[in-house]
C-alpha cells in the first residue's frame, strides 16, 4: 500500500500560500481571485510563460524513472497541448537537453530534476513535504542553461503531480469531459500563463464515485465499444476520475462482474495511473460479490455466505483478496481502501437477529488476515466500514470497530444523509459519506436521467463536512452518464468544501456551462441547468404516471383545466422552449456535447410529461364517453414513439460512440423494479364526434377562508444568535428556494435563543389558523430520529413541531414507511401547526430554529371559515 494510515483524517493544513489560492478549485468552476497566479493571459503578446507559441508547445520534461502515474499524466498533458495548439510537444528526460521554455512535471523526493531546484533554493517545498496530494505550480526564470523559463509542476506525492498537471489542462480549455461528453477543445495558437506560484491540495482525503446499477446501459455500451468492462474501458474512467480531481473508485459490480477477476490488468492500470480502488459496502477485503459464486471447484469459495456456519471458507476467500492486493511484489501492494464488515449475499441485509458480537468478530478476523498477509500492523492499511441500511443499526446499538477504520455513513439512497458523528470527532480513521445520485430499490428505481439538484447535494455535503465527515466522500453515479453536472459538482465540493461557499455553489452552473460552451453562454446555459435540476428533482421520471398529479375539472363551457398536472407540464414546456431558442447559438463542434448535457434530458423529460398528461386526459374523458379522449390517445402514442426517437438520437451521436448508454427502461413501471421492456401506457378510444380541445388556465385550489402561500426566502426579518444566521439557498426545493440556518452542524437552540424568521401576513377573514411548513426532506443525523422547529403567531407561545421522518429499513410501522415514501417521491415534507382563532388584519408568523438540518421551502397560512 502506498501511503500509510498515519495521515490525519482531516487533510489540509493551510499555509499562507495555500490560503491565497483556497478560493479557487478550478478556474472554470469557482470564484477565482482577480490576481490569481498562473491564470491564463488573454492579451496577445502579454508577458508571461509561453505555454504555446504559434501552435508549438513548450517542451515537456519528465524524469525517465518517474512514477507511472506521473508518466501517464505527462502523456495525457502532451495530448492536451496538441489538442489546444495543434502540435505535440517535444518530450525530454533531462533539462540539459532543453532549449527555450519547458514544462517540468515531477514528484518531490522522486524527481532529481525538481529536487535539484529545491536544493538550489529555486523552489520552496517546505509546505509540500509529507502532505497528501498537494502540489505547487511555479514559473521559474532561467532554471538551467539554455532554458529561458520553466513551468514547474511539483507534487508532494504522485497524485499531487497528477492534479497539478490536469489543473493546467483545464485552465487552457481541456474539459475533464472532453472524451466522456465530447466537450470540444478550442484551438489557440498562443497560450500564455501569468508568472507566479500557486499551491493547492484537497481537503477530503478520498473522493470518488461508484459505478453501479450499470445494466443495461453502461454494461451494454462497454460491450459494444470495448468488448466488455475491461481495462481498455477503465482507462477512460480512471482518466475522467483524475481529471475531476477524484482519487477513489468503486468499480461496476452487478453480477456477473468482478473488477480484479475479469481482467487482471484492471487493478494494475488503476494503480499505475494513481487511482485508489475500493469495493462497495457489501464486498469485504477487495472481493467482488460475484467472485463468491465463481471458482468453487478450486477450494477458494463455496457454501453459504454465513460466517456463523462457514467461517473457514469465508476467511480463505477474503485472504485470497488481500493476497491479490499484495501481488504487486513491492511489499506495499496495489493502492486500496479495504472494505471490512459483512452484509448478506447479493447486497441483502444480514440474517434477522445477527449478533453485534459476531460482526465484531468478523471485523477482527478480517484485520488478522490483513496483518498476516501484508506483514505489517492492520492499522497501516486504510480500511472502511460502511454503515449502510441495517448496518447503521449495529453501530447505533453499540457495535464498534478499531479507531483507525473509517466509518462511512450513508444517505437514505434518495439524497438525505441518515447519520453523522455526534462524538469522537478525532478518531484516527475519521468519517465519510456514501451518497446517491442513482438507486435501485424502494419506493422505486431511479437510474435513467439526471434528477439531482446540486443545491441539495451542497446542503447535505456541507452538513457532512461541518460534522466531521472528511475522510471519504463517494457517490453512486450509476452509469456515469448522464450525471456529468452533479458529478463534477460533487468532486469540486469534495476538493475544498470550505471554498464551495453558498455563493460559489449558486454560481457553479453558469461557470461550469461557460467552461463547456463558452463564457458568453455561461449564464444562459447555467440557468437551463439550474431549472432542469429543480424540475427533475420534483418527481423522478420513474415515479411519473397518469396519476402523479391532479387534473383540473372539465368546465361547464367544455374547456379543460389542466390543474396541477397542467402546471407541471407548463414548467417543462417553458424550459424546452428556452432550450430550443438557445440551441442555434451553440457552436457546431459543441452540438454533441450540448445534446448530451442539456438538450437530451430536457427533451426526454418534457416528452415524458406530455405522454402521461395525455394518458391522464384520455382516461378521464374516455370514462365520461367524451370522444376528445381519442385525440389524447393519439398524443400519447406520438409521445411514446418520440421517446424512442430521442433515445435513438443520443445513440447516434458522434458515430454511435454512445450507442447503448440510454438503453435504460423508464416507461411502464408497476412496482419498484424496472420493467423488462418499455410498455406503452394503456389508452382507450370511444365512439363519437370529438369536440375541439380547448384548455383553460390551470386553476389553483379554492379555499373558503384565507389561504396565503409565502416562499421561505421572502421573510420580512431574520434574527440570528449563537453564531447562527439564516441564509437563502436559491432554487433549493420545489419553487423559489429554501432557507436554513448556517453554519450547519451546530447544536440545537431554543426559542429563548431567538434564532427566528418573521413572515408578515394579512388575513381578510380571520378564524382558526393553520400554518403548514413545506420542508425539504431531511433526516435527523444524530440518531434520535426527530427534528424540531418552532412556529408562533405574533407574540403568542411557540409551538414545537417534531418531524420524525425515518427511512427504510428503520421505519418500524407501515405509516412511517408511507410517510418516508411520500417525502422522497414528492421531494417535500409538510408539517402543521394549529392556532386558536385570530382576528382579521396584519399578523406576524414566526419560524424558530430548534434543530439543525431543517430546511424550509415555504409556508401556507390558512384560516378556516
Amino acid at each position: 500500500m502506498s501511503g500509510s494510515a498515519d495521515f490525519p483524517a482531516s487533510v489540509g493544513r493551510r499555509t499562507l500560500l495555500q490560503a491565497s489560492a483556497a478560493a479557487t478549485l478550478v478556474a472554470s468552476t469557482t470564484c477565482a481571485a482577480a490576481q490569481e497566479p498562473l491564470r491564463l493571459l488573454e492579451a496577445k503578446g502579454a508577458a508571461g510563460f509561453p505555454l504555446i507559441r504559434r501552435g508549438v508547445p513548450a517542451a515537456l520534461v519528465v524524469d525517465g524513472d518517474a512514477d507511472p502515474a506521473v508518466r501517464h499524466v505527462a502523456d495525457a498533458f502532451a495530448l492536451d497541448l496538441a489538442r489546444v495548439g495543434g502540435t505535440a510537444p517535444r518530450r525530454l528526460a533531462r533539462l540539459e537537453d532543453a532549449k527555450g521554455p519547458v514544462v517540468l512535471i515531477g514528484q518531490l523526493g522522486r524527481s532529481p530534476l525538481i529536487d535539484a531546484l529545491v536544493r538550489q533554493g529555486r523552489i520552496d517545498a517546505r509546505d509540500l513535504q509529507g502532505e497528501w496530494e498537494a502540489y505547487r505550480q511555479i514559473v521559474l526564470d532561467n532554471p538551467a542553461p539554455g532554458v529561458s523559463q520553466a513551468l514547474v509542476i511539483v507534487g508532494a506525492d504522485r497524485r499531487g503531480a497528477v492534479y497539478g498537471t490536469y489543473d493546467i489542462s483545464q485552465r487552457i480549455g481541456v474539459s475533464p469531459w472532453h472524451w466522456f461528453a465530447d466537450v470540444p477543445v478550442h484551438r489557440r495558437a498562443d497560450v500564455t500563463l501569468a508568472p507566479g506560484s500557486r499551491r493547492d491540495q484537497p481537503r477530503v482525503r478520498y473522493r470518488g464515485f461508484f459505478i453501479n446499477d450499470e445494466d443495461p446501459s453502461f454494461s451494454g455500451w462497454a460491450k459494444k465499444h470495448f468488448g466488455g468492462i475491461n481495462s481498455a474501458m477503465y482507462a477512460r474512467v480512471f482518466e475522467l476520475l483524475l481529471r475531476l480531481k477524484g482519487n477513489y473508485l468503486w468499480p461496476a459490480m452487478w453480477a456477473p462482474k468482478a473488477f480484479n477477476d475479469d481482467d487482471p490488468n484492471n487493478m494494475i492500470l488503476a494503480d499505475a495511473m494513481g487511482v485508489v480502488m475500493g469495493t462497495s459496502h457489501h464486498e469485504p477485503l477487495t472481493r467482488a460479490q460475484d467472485e463468491w459464486h465463481r471458482h468453487t471447484d478450486q477450494g477458494v469459495t463455496g457454501g453459504k455466505w454465513d460466517y456463523a456456519t462457514n467461517a473457514e471458507n469465508l476467511r480463505r476467500f477474503w485472504r485470497g483478496g488481500i493476497e491479490r492486493m499484495m501481488s504487486k511484489g513491492d511489499g506495499k501492494g496495489y493502492e486500496c481502501v479495504v472494505t471490512v464488515g459483512m452484509r448478506g449475499d447479493g447486497d441483502e441485509a444480514m440474517a434477522e437477529g445477527t449478533a453485534t458480537g459476531l460482526l465484531e468478530k468478523i471485523v477482527a478476523d478480517q484485520r488478522t488476515i490483513l496483518a498476516d498477509v501484508t506483514k505489517r500492523p492492520a492499522e497501516t492499511t486504510p480500511q472502511m466500514w460502511a454503515l449502510y441500511k441495517e448496518v447503521q443499526d449495529y453501530y447505533d446499538h453499540g457495535m464498534r470497530v478499531p479507531d483507525d477504520v473509517t466509518l462511512l455513513f450513508a444517505d437514505d439512497n434518495w439524497g438525505q444523509i441518515r447519520r453523522l458523528a455526534t462524538a469522537d470527532l478525532t478518531r484516527k480513521g475519521g468519517y465519510g459519506v456514501y451518497y446517491h445520485f442513482d438507486y435501485v430499490g424502494a419506493p422505486r428505481n431511479y437510474k435513467w436521467l439526471n434528477t439531482v439538484q446540486i443545491e441539495k447535494t451542497w446542503q447535505q455535503m456541507d452538513l457532512a463536512w461541518q460534522r466531521g465527515a472528511r475522510t471519504i466522500w463517494i457517490v453512486n453515479v450509476g452509469d456515469i452518464k448522464p450525471l456529468e453536472v452533479p458529478l463534477s459538482f460533487f468532486l469540486d465540493q469534495a476538493w475544498d468544501p470550505e471554498a464551495m461557499t453558498l455563493a460559489a455553489m449558486t454560481a457553479y452552473p453558469a461557470r461550469w456551462a461557460g467552461a463547456t460552451f463558452g463564457p458568453a453562454l455561461g449564464e444562459k446555459v447555467g440557468a437551463l441547468l439550474t431549472r432542469y435540476g429543480q424540475l427533475a428533482a420534483r418527481r423522478k421520471p420513474e415515479l411519473l404516471d397518469a396519476d402523479s398529479f391532479a387534473l383540473g375539472p372539465v368546465r361547464t363551457d367544455g374547456k379543460l383545466d389542466g390543474g396541477a398536472y397542467g402546471r407541471e407540464l407548463a414548467d417543462w414546456e417553458a424550459l424546452e422552449r428556452d432550450m430550443t431558442a438557445l440551441k442555434p447559438r451553440i457552436a457546431t463542434e459543441a452540438r454533441d456535447a450540448w445534446f448530451q448535457l442539456v438538450e437530451h434530458p430536457i427533451l426526454a423529460m418534457t416528452n415524458l410529461y406530455r405522454l402521461y398528461y395525455a394518458v391522464a386526459w384520455n382516461r378521464r374523458l374516455a370514462a365520461a364517453g367524451d370522444a376528445r379522449a381519442n385525440a389524447f390517445a393519439d398524443l400519447a402514442e406520438r409521445a411514446y414513439a418520440r421517446d424512442a426517437e430521442i433515445t435513438a438520437a443520443y445513440h447516434a451521436l458522434n458515430g454511435a460512440k454512445w450507442d447503448g448508454m440510454m438503453a435504460q427502461t423508464h416507461i411502464g413501471y408497476t412496482n419498484w423494479q424496472q420493467p423488462d421492456r418499455q410498455v406503452m401506457p394503456a389508452v382507450r378510444r370511444v365512439d363519437g364526434k370529438a369536440g375541439a380541445i380547448v384548455f383553460a388556465a390551470p386553476s389553483l385550489p379554492a379555499a373558503a377562508g384565507d389561504r396565503i402561500t409565502i416562499e421561505a426566502p421572502d421573510f420580512a426579518a431574520a434574527s440570528g444568535a449563537k453564531g447562527l444566521n439564516w441564509q437563502r439557498v436559491p432554487h433549493l426545493g420545489r419553487t423559489l428556494g429554501a432557507v436554513t440556518a448556517f453554519p450547519q452542524g451546530r447544536p440545537a437552540t431554543t426559542a429563548a435563543d431567538g434564532v427566528r424568521l418573521n413572515y408578515r401576513v394579512t388575513l381578510a377573514k380571520g378564524g382558526p389558523l393553520r400554518v403548514a411548513l413545506d420542508l425539504a426532506p431531511t433526516l435527523d443525523t444524530t440518531g434520535r430520529n426527530q427534528q424540531r422547529i418552532g412556529v408562533s403567531v405574533d407574540d403568542g407561545p411557540v409551538q414545537i413541531l417534531t418531524d420524525s421522518l425515518v427511512p427504510a429499513p428503520n421505519a418500524t410501522t407501515t405509516q412511517a414507511q408511507r410517510d418516508w415514501n411520500k417525502a422522497v417521491e414528492e421531494n417535500g415534507r409538510v408539517i402543521e401547526a394549529r392556532f386558536p382563532a385570530v382576528r382579521p388584519g396584519a399578523h406576524v408568523v414566526k419560524v424558530w430554529r430548534i434543530d439543525d438540518n431543517v430546511v424550509l421551502q415555504r409556508l401556507v397560512v390558512t384560516t378556516e371559515a
